[in-house]
């Protein structure tokens, strides 16, 4: 726990040839200088300083005189900056680690070539380092570590000796082909690049490699038999690739191979093992999850006595578990959910088992004791036929209490949401009546000017309505506001505050749509246009985040506009454009942030460019709290709300079980999207924030930007809305200061995901025998009642007669549910994002 300087007099003075001062929290001596370090003294051979707070750089203009004496030089896990220095005259340095630094730039060529060198050992990994690395020849570097960088371009070239290669979380792209030619290599990983193509299939090179990872990159086609061949390989890992074709059953039985890692793939077939003999067979951890495997779980995996890991979730394996289970007497974890396993459990299961997952199978029978000891998630949901006798209070295939407590929480949240529509109805009454007595009271002034509009906006003889320019309302802004001047009381309304400011106007008489996104034809009855003629009538500022589009206020000011839906925080119209092009306005009601943060806050989303995502084009910032327009790309024919639910007003016909399951990997696509590319959460997912585009019906998902721009107060008030419409998640509900976060977004789009499957509203309440239940608990208690199909949308039972359209269906309610437990439970999107897209 060493503070303060680091001693520079010590470091020069010393007659010690190992000096360790690693782990502590040390600062540069001098936070004015750029060189970290000026001298040290010429007796220092083994120089340790990793993990401390020294900053600075390697490089002042000169050569690294200080480190020439040195052996050894470990810096890494710092703050230190700037560009590499060749360390051409260090001739005795053989151990050199910098990683986990702010480094920058490009690897200086000596480093990798090793003219002048004897470096052994070179850490550079957890940097920002750049550019291509072409060449690695260096005779004398053993183990090269240069994962964790931005580096670009093919693989290199490999011709020295290199035996430990990590290349690993990078941005290298091309095939593998180089890799054929670096045979003396005995640690190798290249995953999380952008490596394409197939695994090459050439006579083994790599005699002594023990390590290959080439997870997480886009490798196609089938695994090559010559892997097998590889006498000294130990860890295999290419999960999370494209590979597809049989299961290659040669890897099983290596006599070397411990770790076997092939999940995420598209292998596919049964699991062959008729004419292999494990009996050779080292492996400890085999994971075979989320492929397209079908046929029977092989009784030969009994043989396997030292595996001790086993996973084969997420496939299409189907028959009872062999007896022969119980012969794999090493096994800790065995994970066989989201597969088609009928009949009851083995009651041999070895009893070394630590880690059980057979949920969502078609099992039948009762548990078997030595089994009990996992809880329930471990068999449920899924397997209706299966007994679990004594399970623990509150276990999902326990419902008896349930109702009970959740109908006496459904009706105290019913009494809630009628007390806040009847006192909403009385205070719309009241607003009118007061209303009314203002306009009696006006004063005679006012009168003029209203009989002056009036006679001004007379409509044309055609009868059509408002045409181009002598339907146009024409107005001084001073006009609306002295007509008000008559009492302190006197409140102009929002939407008139804003047509005076912007001259931006929504129709009175304008078609109303419950969902953003609105696609209605326009006709003049619904347009509606305020040209404010007075020289101030644009006193806010228009800020445009798309250079692919030119807008003055002046345009925006006269485009025509239709309301297309309303919520909590503001109104969403359509405007249409001199240039006859849609943009979507959404009007913040004095829930925006300050102009400062509100502004940095948005141009955080003006290069979001995703097709599952709506893109933000620019904002109008107002002179008062009221005058907030934020606007984005247009999307049409409209919400999902607007095609999935069966009510008045629904638009085409309902949506396929095909639509909705594309529509849900969209979402998943989106919502990962931005997780992870973006690192922010949605915060408001619900149906109607999510728009169908053109005749594909291609999800994009809206609206995600709106609690970053909004205060505190409208944030909670956000939440609070997503409660009444169902999509709130619990651990919400807790908080006194809730605030969105990914985990409470992957609860709402389970929510989406019923109502996908269902057809019915997050918001209705739907009454049964239970009495009166949210969407959650009717499916919830429906799949564990063994009625999970009685859940699903009416529309959809003629395709449920395709077995594939039904396990589809099923296979979703699964996501589903993992979507709405318990946030430590839940799931991440990307989990789901790969689980929806395998269905």
């Amino acid at each position: 726990m060493l503070t303060g300087h680091l001693d520079v007099e010590f470091l020069l003075l010393s007659s010690a040839t190992h000096v360790d001062f690693s782990g502590n929290m040390l600062v540069s001596f001098s936070p004015q200088q750029q060189k970290f370090l000026p001298r040290i003294s010429e007796n220092i051979r083994y120089l340790n300083l990793s993990q401390n707070q020294l900053t600075g750089s390697l490089v002042s203009g000169g050569e690294l005189s200080e480190f020439e004496n040195l052996k050894v030089l470990d810096l890494s896990y710092n703050q230190l900056s700037g560009e590499l220095p060749g360390f051409s005259f260090v001739y005795d340095l053989q151990v050199l680690k910098l990683s986990n630094n702010r480094f920058s730039g490009f690897v200086p060529n000596g480093l990798l070539k090793g003219d002048s060198l004897v470096l052994t050992e070179l850490d550079l990994s957890g940097n920002n380092l750049s550019g291509p690395v072409s060449m690695i020849t260096s005779t004398t570097l053993h183990i090269l570590n240069l994962s964790s960088n931005g580096f670009t371009n093919e693989l290199p070239l490999l011709t020295g000796s290199c035996a430990v290669l990590d290349l690993s979380n990078n941005k290298f792209e091309g095939n593998l082909t180089r890799m054929v030619k670096w045979g003396n290599i005995e640690f190798l990983d290249l995953s999380n690049n952008h490596l394409t193509g197939p695994i090459p299939e050439v006579t083994p090179q790599f005699l002594r490699l023990n390590y290959l990872n080439l997870s997480h990159n886009s490798l196609s086609s089938v695994l090559p038999n010559v892997i097998t061949l590889y006498p000294k390989l130990r860890v295999l890992d290419v999960s999370s690739n494209q590979l597809d074709g049989l299961l290659l059953s040669e890897l099983l039985k290596m006599s070397t191979l411990q770790e076997l890692h092939l999940e995420n793939n598209l292998i596919s077939g049964a699991i062959n093992l008729s004419y292999t003999s494990l009996d050779a067979s080292s492996l400890q951890i085999l994971d075979l999850s989320h492929n397209q495997l079908n046929g029977y779980f092989p009784d030969h995996f009994g043989t396997l006595t030292r595996l001790q890991v086993l996973n084969i979730a997420g496939n299409r394996l189907s028959g009872s578990l062999p007896t022969s289970i119980v012969d794999m007497s090493s096994l800790t974890s065995l994970d066989i959910s989201q597969n088609h396993f009928t009949s009851p459990l083995p009651n041999n299961f070895p009893h070394s088992l630590q880690n059980f997952n057979a949920s969502y199978n078609d099992l039948s029978g009762v548990v078997p004791e030595n089994l009990r000891k996992f809880s329930s998630s471990s068999f449920y949901p899924g397997n209706t036929r299966l007994l679990f006798p004594n399970a623990p209070p509150g276990s999902i295939n326990m419902p008896a209490k349930r109702p009970k407590r959740k109908l006496v929480s459904t009706i105290f949240k019913v009494i809630i949401i009628v007390s806040c529509v009847v006192a909403l109805f009385i205070f719309i009454l009241l607003a009118i009546f007061i209303h009314h007595i203002r306009i009696s009271r006006r004063h005679p002034r006012e009168y003029a000017t209203n009989k002056e509009i009036r006679r001004r906006a007379q409509p044309s003889n055609s009868g059509i309505g408002i045409s181009e320019r002598a339907g146009a309302l024409v107005v001084s802004s001073e006009d609306l506001v002295t007509s008000r001047k008559g009492s302190s009381s006197d409140i102009i309304s929002p939407d008139e505050k804003l047509a005076a400011v912007t001259g931006f106007s929504p129709s009175k008489n304008s078609h109303f749509s419950s969902s953003p996104g609105s696609a209605d034809s326009f006709t003049a009855e619904n347009l509606g246009r305020l040209d404010v003629w007075s020289p101030d009538r644009l006193v806010g500022e228009l800020y445009l985040l798309d250079d692919t589009i030119t807008l003055t206020p002046e345009e925006l000011s006269r485009a025509p506009a239709e309301v297309m839906g309303r919520s909590s925080h503001g109104t969403s119209y359509r405007a249409t454009l001199d240039n006859g092009v849609f943009l979507t306005v959404k009007w913040l009601k004095g829930v925006a942030k300050q102009r400062k943060e509100f502004a940095k806050e948005a141009k955080k989303f003006a290069n979001i460019r995703h097709p599952n995502v709506v893109g933000l084009r620019g904002y109008y910032w107002g002179p008062t709290q009221h005058e907030k327009l934020i606007l984005s790309d247009y999307i049409s024919p409209g919400s999902l709300a607007s095609f999935l639910y069966d009510r008045a007003g629904r638009k085409g016909p309902l949506l396929t079980w095909t639509q909705r399951l594309k529509i849900a990997v969209d979402v998943a696509r989106g919502l990962n999207y931005l997780h992870f590319d973006r690192a922010v959460p949605h915060g408001d997912l619900k149906t109607t924030n999510i728009l169908l585009d053109g005749h594909d019906l291609n999800a994009r998902i809206a609206d995600y930007c709106l609690h970053r721009l909004m205060t505190r107060a409208g944030t909670i008030e956000q939440i609070l809305d997503a409660w009444v419409l169902g999509y709130r998640a619990p651990e919400l509900a807790a908080l006194k200061k809730p605030s969105p976060s990914f985990k409470s977004d992957v609860y709402a789009f389970g929510v989406i995901l019923l109502e996908l499957l269902t057809g019915r509203c997050s918001g209705d309440v739907i009454s049964g025998d239970e009495g009166g239940v949210d969407l959650t608990d009717w499916v919830r208690l429906r799949v564990v009642e063994g009625r999970g199909s009685d859940c699903f949308d009416a529309a959809l039972l003629p395709q449920t007669s395709n077995p594939m359209a039904e396990k589809g269906m099923k296979e979703v309610l699964g996501i589903a549910l993992r979507c709405i437990r318990s946030v430590s439970e839940r799931s991440g999107i990307k989990t789901i994002y790969e689980d929806l897209s395998s269905v």
